[in-house]
């Protein structure tokens, strides 16, 4: 895998992204969880950004 930048630049893409930290420690199949809080996470910010309202699941 490729390491990723420390930072960001946005500290919300940085809170987000933290989130890939807990990988390593987790098996397999929960990654797919992580991932999707992650993404969810960066929806949100991107959506701050342009002005479109927040979607919550």
């Amino acid at each position: 895998m490729t390491d990723l930048p420390q930072e960001t630049g946005d500290e919300r893409v940085d809170a987000a992204l933290g989130g890939l930290a807990v990988l390593g420690d987790l098996p397999v199949p929960a990654h797919v969880g992580v991932f999707e809080e992650v993404f969810t996470g960066l929806e949100r910010v991107l959506a701050s950004v342009d002005g479109t309202p927040d979607r919550q699941k």
